[in-house]
């Protein structure tokens, strides 16, 4: 894991334990899985947008971004990066604390590199009922609840 922006560790107490928390709980859900190997990276919106752009032609920050490695033998499943200011802004805009905003963004990005979607309806259901159930492993509350209540 690497925090390359110390704005984590200032708003989010334990920032690292939250994270291998959240990684940790994804991982123990599939225990079928060959290899653990996860780079996290947390850092700023302009990192993210970068990676964005480079690696998926998309010139944006977004909240988190997951890239799978293909099978190796280090046991590497994949890298994720999460951007700092967008996360925070999500977390005040839907009234969550940004631990608990951030386990949930790190559980979503580590079930992409499982390879978990969200691109069709069903796949996001599926995906979201996993996440609700690691999520409240972990005592989190549901990030999908004020979602749901708009719909």
């Amino acid at each position: 894991m690497e925090i390359e922006d110390e704005a984590w560790t200032t708003a989010a107490e334990d920032a690292e334990a939250l994270v291998w928390r959240a990684a940790q709980a994804v991982l123990d859900a599939h225990e079928d899985i060959e290899g653990q190997g996860i780079v996290i990276l947390l850092t700023d919106d302009d990192s993210v947008q970068a990676l964005n752009r480079d690696f998926r032609q998309k010139d944006y920050a977004t909240n988190v971004l997951s890239f799978p490695s293909p099978p190796n033998p280090e046991g590497q499943i994949g890298d994720i990066a999460l951007a700092f200011g967008v996360c925070t802004r999500e977390a005040r805009e839907q009234g969550k604390s940004l631990a608990h905003h951030l386990q949930h963004l790190v559980a979503h990005g580590v079930l992409h590199l499982l390879g978990y979607d969200h691109e069709r309806d069903d796949e996001a259901e599926a995906m979201e009922a996993l996440e609700r159930e690691i999520l409240a492993g972990l005592d989190v509350p549901d990030p999908y609840a004020s979602d749901e209540e708009g719909r």
